[in-house]
Parts: structure tokens; sequence; C-alpha cells
């Protein structure tokens, strides 16, 4: 397409967030949209953009969009349902392996609700690593296809493991009576059911890579306590192959730490050394959620060039612990942010997740340091990019990148006065300000209204599809109330291994 055919928008007069400026006053400029990218940012680009479609963002603010770097649509429709439960426990009530094979109906309106939640939250981009089981081509067509039609940019990854929960997860063989075992699972648990889940995602892969222009795709193995080296050495081997991001769940809890103790034994109890022996330990590799890793595992991950991810509401929630913020700071570390399920953080909110992880950092130490407010901001937005290989598209407002941004009202009372855009947005802010949120130079919600999806068609459908969830999480939970006090169990004697460290607050006693 000829340059001068290209549509084009002006952003006009608005504080426009720059990581690399004033990041407490950001100067006030037009930002000239070309097309589904940023051609121009600078004083009087309204005034010389003949055809131009003018946006007026006076006492507005204009950030990056943000990069929601750890996210399954799977449970959106569990918000709200559980009270705070050990991760391993919570697995059994909230995850797909534990359900019937949902409808079309159902997944169609939860994808939606995904996407409606994201960008009514200044979201962009979104990296679902998504679990359908059983596997189904016109359930993941259902999705790709609900995705392109709502407009956000998504990474996606299908998440799948090939190993059994009862023989990774410490003690559920010696603390769940065999009556029960047929009924532990975690969170793609495929035991009992014939199937090659790396070559389901092979093959999505090859049919679907180039479905549509914001979907981008990455690897999900569940977490490498539950997947097999040779599943792992084949993720690694297509990662390279194709040049695709891998999204895995690395020490999610202590159990997960134990595990490894117990099950990595090759590798010295170190998932780190286990994922570098299997070819995964690279610059396209990130960690969710990192939480008990040890000091010289933190200096593995750095010098490989991975990245952790970290989803603070759904650590404290789902009683994960603290992850080592400070630590990883220190290394230089590449750090992303995340929300994680919605039946464990129940927002996919990055304000939220700011707030959290500058917060806990600062507990975390009794000295003043990093992470700044500005540092929480860049993590959430460029940091997540680097996860998918696209900080160099996304995640920052200049010339040359992709036209994902929102417009923050600054009359909001959380900007009231303007002292510090950064600390605000992170300390202040919680979403309700975002007014209007551009993907790929096209506004999918303009003052505050969405323009791809119809809200109200959508709660329709919610309303139609949530009496047979609500049934058959009945009786998942009437099902786990048996084996509720032996997962308790398996849980409290997981506490008894020593690991030599600790990231949980532990009971204050007088």
């Amino acid at each position: 397409m000829a340059r001068a055919t290209l549509k084009r928008t002006v952003i006009a007069g608005g504080q426009v967030y720059d990581h690399d400026g004033d990041t407490d006053q950001p100067a006030v400029a037009d930002i000239l949209i070309e097309g589904d990218k940023i051609a121009r940012i600078g004083k009087g680009l309204a005034r010389r953009a003949a055809g131009a479609r003018i946006v007026d963002a006076a006492g507005k603010l204009v950030i990056p969009g943000f990069v929601n770097a750890h996210y399954h649509s799977h449970d959106v429709l569990l918000r709200g349902s559980f009270e705070n439960l050990p991760t391993e426990i919570w697995f059994m009530y909230a995850l797909p392996p534990s359900y019937p094979k949902r409808s079309k109906r159902e997944v169609r309106a939860r994808t939606l609700l995904a996407a409606a939640e994201a960008i009514r939250n200044g979201i962009t981009t979104l990296q679902d690593m998504l679990t359908i089981l059983p596997f189904d081509p016109e359930h993941l067509d259902l999705v790709l296809d609900t995705y392109a039609e709502v407009g956000l940019r998504v990474v996606f990854a299908l998440q799948f493991a090939d190993l059994r929960a009862l023989d990774r997860v410490p003690y559920w063989r010696e603390c769940v009576p065999k009556k029960f075992q047929d009924k532990l699972v975690a969170a793609a648990d495929t035991s009992g059911v014939k199937v090659d889940p790396m070559g389901n995602v092979e093959a999505a892969y090859r049919a679907n890579k180039d479905r549509h222009p914001r979907l981008h795709w990455a690897l999900g193995p569940t977490n490498p306590a539950m997947c097999s080296p040779a599943s792992l050495a084949r993720v690694a081997a297509f990662s390279d192959e194709h040049g695709l991001p891998v999204y895995t769940h690395f020490y999610q809890s202590r159990a997960e730490a134990v595990a490894a103790r117990r099950l990595m034994t090759k590798s010295e109890g170190s998932l780190a050394a286990f994922l570098k022996s299997v070819g995964l330990l690279n610059r396209r590799l990130t960690l969710a959620h990192s939480i008990w890793v040890a000091p010289d595992e933190i200096n593995e991950i750095t010098n490989a060039g991975a990245g952790v991810v970290l989803n603070i509401a759904s650590n404290m929630k789902s009683k994960g612990g603290i992850p080592p913020i400070r630590e990883y700071v220190a290394a230089g570390t590449r750090i992303a942010l995340g929300s994680d399920n919605s039946a464990c953080s129940d927002a996919q909110n990055m304000f939220q997740q700011m707030k959290l992880l500058a917060s806990m950092a600062a507990v975390s130490d009794p000295e003043p340091g990093p992470p700044s407010a500005a540092d929480a901001l860049r993590y959430a937005t460029l940091g997540g990019a680097a996860t998918a290989g696209l900080d160099h598209t996304i995640g920052a407002l200049k010339p040359g990148m992709k036209a994902d941004l929102s417009i923050l009202d600054l009359s909001a009372s959380s900007f009231l006065p303007l002292n510090s855009a950064a600390r605000q947005l992170v300390f202040t802010e919680g979403g309700g300000s975002v007014e209007s949120v551009m993907v790929d130079g096209e506004f999918v919600m303009w003052k505050r209204k969405l323009t791809t999806i119809d809200e109200a068609a959508l709660k329709a459908e919610l309303k139609a599809v949530m009496p047979v969830l609500r049934r058959d999480a009945a009786q998942v939970a009437a099902r786990n109330a048996k084996i509720l006090p032996h997962l308790l169990e398996a849980h409290r004697r997981s506490w008894s291994d020593d690991l030599g460290m600790d990231r949980y607050v532990g009971r204050y006693r007088s």
C-alpha cells in the first residue's frame, strides 16, 4: 500500500508517556499514526496532517498498551468462586481436567469476556496460555476467530502436559487413598488418554500460524515437572526451528520446589538445570511465577537470557509465596507482569499487578531501592513485549512501533493533582480512567464503549451458559470434598522438606 493511501490518525495534545523521558510530567505532544504504526511524535502534527482523523487528547495521558504476559482464559467464568487454596488443591477445583468438555457457546462467551476485560483495563496484548481438554480443533478455531474479531493482540500458546499429576505432586500417592487417585489432576493433565499433546501443538501451529496479523504463536508446556524430558526436548527443537517463545510455569509453589528436589536428581534438584539439559533455557523462555527459585538459579536464568513473569495477586491468593523481586532486579533478570487465572487472581488488571509488585518489593528489604513505579510500568509494557520477542514492536510509544496504546482521563480523581504520572498510575489508579484503547491503529474502545464487542449480547450469553458451568462446578466441589482432607495432608507434609529458603510470610506470634 502506498504511503499516501494509509489511514491517518493524530492523537493531539495529550501528555505522551515515554519510558525514557520525564515519567512524572510527560511532555504534551501529538502522535501521528499511519496505518497500524506510529509515524511521528511531536508538536503541531495535527495542523500538518491533511485528511487525518484528529483525536483531541487535551487533558489526557497517553500510555503504551499493557501486555498481560501470563493469563489463562479457560477459567475466566469462575472468577469469585474460591477463597484462598494452596496451588495444587486449587487445581482440582478450578481447571479444565476436572470438568466435562465445554460447549462451543461457553468457549466463545468466555473468550469474549477475557478480551473485553483486557481492553477495558488498557491491555492491548494478551498472552493466553489456553488449555483445551479434550483437545478439539473446532474449539481452537473458535477461540482464534473470536480474538481476531475483537481486534486484540494475542500471544497464544496451547498448554499441555504428558505426565500424570499423581506421580509428580509430592505426597499425593502416599496420602490420597487409591479409590480417589484416578481423580487427581493438575493444570493440563492428560492421564488415561492416548494423545500426543505436543503433536497437537505442532499441527495447530502449522495450520494457523498466519491466521491473522495480531496473532503471535508461542509454546506452553505447563511446567517442567509435568512434562517428560522427551516432550520438552521437542518443545526446544520446535521453538528453535520456528523462533517461537516458550512459556512455562516455574516454581509456582513450595510443593513444586519439593518435587524438583525429589524428581530432578540428575539435575541436582534444580528446575533451571533441568531446563538447560533439554535445551530450553535460553532467551526465548519465560518462566511464570518463579517464586521458589534458589540464588544460583536466578543467576543461571539471567545469564541464559531467559525472563520471568511475576503474578503477585495470583500467588498471594493461591498461597504460593512472594517471589524474590529485589534479587531479580539486582541480577538484571528480564521481568514482566501477568494476572494469571481469573479463578485465583479474579481480575485481569495490570494496575493491580504493578502496585502489588512495587509494594511487595518494598517490604522485602528494609533498605529503599528498586523497582520504582516507572520500572513497574516498564515491566507491564516493554517487559511483557520482550517475552514474545516483540519489544521492538509494542510496549512503548516510539516512531516505527505499533499503534497499541491507551488514553486515560487526567480529570479522574486518581490523577488530581498530577504529581507523577508513573507513581499515580502504579499506586493510585485502578483502571477507571481508561477512556479509549487502540490496537494496530484502530480503536477497540472509544470513550469507554467497546467497538468490537456487543456487551449486551455478551451478558445475555453469559447468563445462558452459567447454569451448566455452576452445576458442573458444584459436582466438582462435592467430589473434591471427599478428597480434600487427604490433599491437605499431602500439602502439609510437603512443608516438612527443607529447601534452605523461605518465600512465605509466616505467622506472627506475640
